[in-house]
């Protein structure tokens, strides 16, 4: 199991690389084979992101009452 400090970290560097994806996507046309790559990269990076933030804000309660 990963402690909180590395999971913050993981996510400062997703964080990272999802702002410089979006900085090269800003550069591209929606037509070009690199904005389809680049976009479906920063969709993983996001996931990552979301998952990574629910472990560290785990919900509280049962899922299934």
């Amino acid at each position: 199991m990963r402690t909180e400090n590395q999971i913050k970290s993981k996510l400062n560097e997703l964080t990272l690389q999802k702002r410089n994806i979006q900085t090269r996507l800003a550069d591209l046309t929606p037509e070009t084979a690199s904005y389809t790559s680049l976009n479906e990269q920063l969709v993983r990076i996001e996931d990552m992101s979301n998952m990574l933030e629910w472990v560290l804000n785990e919900p509280l309660g049962k899922y299934h009452a």
